[in-house]
């Protein structure tokens, strides 16, 4: 069974930096497309950030966060930097079908973890 586990959330000031884990179980990693998605409360769930043999970004958070994985360790990592209070949400680990374009798309994603909570306060 597919497992995706995410950690790392918590409060910090704007400005300052957080580092999200996941950890996925199973073969899903080596074969797949990991990405970040957020949601903050009455809003829809959006993209952030994905890999595979590439990676890509959201606008909003383009030159702020950087998306790495580790094979060995079967881990993807969101580190966020210069945070703002708008990048306040929870965030959600996914992982889908590689693509040569990572999509942005939830759709896309069938694995999903619990979700982490980050919060940025002005």
């Amino acid at each position: 069974q597919v497992q995706l586990i995410e950690s790392g959330g918590g409060l910090v000031q704007a400005g300052g930096s957080l580092k999200l884990s996941c950890v996925a179980s199973g073969q899903i990693f080596s074969r797949n497309a990991m990405a970040w998605f957020r949601q903050a409360p009455g809003k829809e769930r959006e993209f952030v950030a994905a890999i595979t043999w590439n990676t890509r970004y959201a606008d909003s958070v383009k030159g702020r966060f950087t998306i790495s994985r580790d094979g060995a360790e079967n881990t993807v990592a969101l580190e966020m930097n210069s945070l703002k209070p708008e990048d306040t949400a929870t965030y959600f680990c996914a992982g889908g079908a590689a693509r040569v374009i990572p999509s942005i798309v939830p759709g896309d994603y069938d694995y999903w973890g619990q979700g982490t909570q980050v919060t940025v306060s002005s």
